[in-house]
């Protein structure tokens, strides 16, 4: 399932209950204009893509190995810290193949998975077809939304769980390809449900996949097989001495370090406030953010278009390299009063804040709560 520029036609769906004509009419000159620029920006740019992903897996993997490596210890941890940067960045392209036909650059969806889906235990398949549907508008801030929680309203402690989840997934990933690949490819009873529970990055716990009809297509089986090989080399070679455990260790950290940081940037993706109904096209565009420049920092933690998380809801299908200029020819053309602006943050800790203190109220209120039974 992939998004193109047919996509960004107008919202057709119901003003939000309640809506003012003025803001309906703000609404509609956002979406009217955001369409317009889909189709003046929607050319994906070979040239960029190309250049990002080698650089970026050429940098990941050449401080990867000198984390590996004997050295100083100071050096081996500013190397991991550097591997996890870049592999993130070059991890992050998974997002745009989702919203990718294979022509649109081609070749580079076989490439990606090479350099980075197999050897990051994160091939493409575990993916597409996952995350469009959080972008599907009667879907998205639901329980039927794979990408979304209402963590807003939750416990302090669950912003805390789903941080920790995030630093454990490479243990999994393991689990994943090298234990329960095999075993599913062995007992046909296992593989349903394989496919359903542990097929796709989602942190909506309650998600299940749907099988493909006919079951998973060619390219799914033979990216599972590849990481399959991948993971089970990498275990049977620890365990024969060929790789060292330290060398294994370092890997999987590197790989946790850039899986956490993801994860935090997940929670400043979206407010996390919707209460599971679905919302309208501009609604959407409220409840995610952007964090535009002038901040300089979501360089590193929302690469690849992933700081215009808002924009992005509104123009699933224009390539992160055109979001930057977008962004500014929204800003310029919508006067100060109209609800794009509010899409607009300032910084990740700006909204990790803004998202402990709604969790806290929420602690708060609930621990006020009489309990059934007692006087209020």
């Amino acid at each position: 399932m992939y998004l193109d520029l047919r996509d960004q036609r107008p919202d057709r769906s119901p003003p939000a209950p309640g809506a003012t004509p003025a803001r309906a009419a703000d609404d509609a000159a956002m979406l009217r204009l955001a369409a317009k620029l889909a189709r003046e920006l929607g050319r994906h740019r070979p040239a960029v893509y190309w250049a990002d992903l080698l650089l970026s897996a050429l940098l990941g993997y050449a401080a990867l190995a000198v984390a590996i490596l004997d050295g100083p210890l100071a050096a081996k941890f500013a190397a991991g810290a550097a591997s996890a940067l870049a592999l993130y960045r070059a991890g992050s392209f998974m997002h745009e193949l989702t919203h990718m036909k294979d022509g649109d650059v081609p070749g580079f969806r076989a490439a990606w998975n090479a350099l980075a889906g197999v050897p990051l235990m994160m091939p493409s398949f575990m993916y597409e077809g996952v995350h469009n549907l959080h972008h599907a508008r009667n879907r998205y801030g639901t329980a039927r939304d794979p990408e979304y929680l209402p963590l807003a309203s939750m416990r302090p402690a669950a912003l805390l769980a789903f941080v920790a989840v995030a630093a454990l997934a490479p243990l999994g990933l393991l689990v994943r390809f090298g234990l329960l690949a095999p075993l599913s490819a062995l007992f046909p009873r296992l593989r349903p449900i394989v496919v359903e529970r542990f097929s796709a990055l989602a942190i909506n716990p309650a998600f299940r996949r749907e099988a493909p009809e006919g079951g998973p297509p060619r390219r799914w089986l033979a990216l599972e097989a590849a990481t399959c090989a991948w993971t089970v080399a990498l275990l049977a070679g620890t365990a024969g001495g060929a790789i060292p455990l330290p060398a294994l260790l370092t890997y999987l950290a590197v790989l946790s370090a850039s899986l956490v940081l993801n994860q935090i940037r997940t929670l400043a993706a979206h407010l996390w406030e919707n209460d599971g109904e679905p919302m309208t096209l501009a609604e959407q565009y409220l409840d995610s953010v952007n964090v535009p420049p002038p901040a300089t920092l979501p360089v590193l933690w929302a690469p690849v278009g992933l700081r215009y998380h808002a924009l992005h809801h509104l123009l699933p299908g224009l390539p992160y390299h055109a979001l930057g200029e977008a962004h500014r020819r929204l800003v310029a053309g919508l006067p100060d009063t109209n609800p794009y602006h509010a899409g607009n943050h300032r910084s990740l800790g700006g909204l990790v804040r803004r998202l402990a203190s709604a969790t806290n109220r929420t602690d708060r209120a609930e621990t006020a709560a009489p309990v059934a039974g007692e006087p209020a």
